[in-house]
């Protein structure tokens, strides 16, 4: 856990992702990342320098094609535990996407309902930030997304202001590959629940995932470099400033 906070104060420290007394919201979907995020902001608020509070908040996406729902209560203990309020936002976003409206490719439209229903509650209650769980792999497999889909060199930034809500978007793990989360994670035992999600390992993302696998073996660092490449370019607020720190090939290999 001590390398995690380490990687995510770096990150935060280098894209300026914390202004004091933000209130920042965590996006918890059970899943390993949005968990270890929110256990890594936790820690983080009681030693950072600059003040911050923290909230969790959960979608649930209700229910499908005739799959149970989810359980959240594991998540909620969690919450307890680390002293940060939790707040449960029901949704129909599943029925409508699977049963009523059978898209064929969900994941765009699931995620913009997702925003859409996440952001309306931070507005009512006063919060300025969300804190969402991309984390360094994420970046990677979204680059070579747009590089062979869409033709583009092209990334979802550190750190994004939504002028329309007027919320801020942080991302606080991109310096934590994801097998460092899954090993922080099993060793915490952090309650990480299940996805229903009828499409969940059936995307194009998954493809690109498996590909840069290979690639990776066989080209060691291809990860890395290409992390690097955004910065480098740089990709829109992705480039370094003076006090901006990269994180080095060496630092993060054991885990990529």
């Amino acid at each position: 856990m001590n390398r995690i906070l380490s990687l995510v104060r770096r990150c935060v420290e280098d894209y300026e992702m914390i202004a004091p007394n933000d209130r920042i919201a965590v996006g918890v979907s059970g899943g390993k990342d949005s968990l270890m995020l929110l256990m890594a902001l936790a820690k983080l608020r009681e030693f950072y320098p600059i003040p911050f509070q923290v909230e969790a908040f959960t979608l649930d996406m209700g229910h499908a094609d005739g799959r149970p729902g989810m359980d959240f209560a594991p998540v909620a203990r969690l919450c307890r535990d680390l002293d940060v309020p939790f707040t449960l936002l029901e949704s129909e976003i599943h029925h409508i996407i699977f049963d009523v409206r059978r898209e064929k490719n969900p994941c765009s439209m699931c995620a913009k309902m997702r925003r859409g229903a996440l952001h309306s509650a931070l507005k009512e209650r006063g919060l300025n930030k969300i804190a969402l769980g991309h984390h360094y792999d994420d970046a990677v497999e979204t680059f070579f997304l747009s590089l062979i889909f869409e033709g583009r060199l092209s990334c979802f930034q550190p750190v994004t202001w939504l002028d329309r809500t007027e919320i801020t978007q942080i991302r606080p793990l991109l310096y934590c590959g994801e097998s460092m989360i899954r090993h922080t994670a099993e060793r915490l035992d952090l309650p990480v629940l299940e996805n229903p999600c009828p499409a969940n390992g059936n995307t194009k993302r998954q493809e690109i995932k498996e590909l840069i696998y290979e690639l990776n073996g066989r080209y060691p660092g291809l990860k890395a470099r290409a992390f690097g490449a955004m910065q480098r370019l740089p990709l829109p607020e992705w480039g370094p400033v003076e006090h901006r720190r990269r994180p080095l090939p060496e630092e993060l290999g054991e885990f990529q």
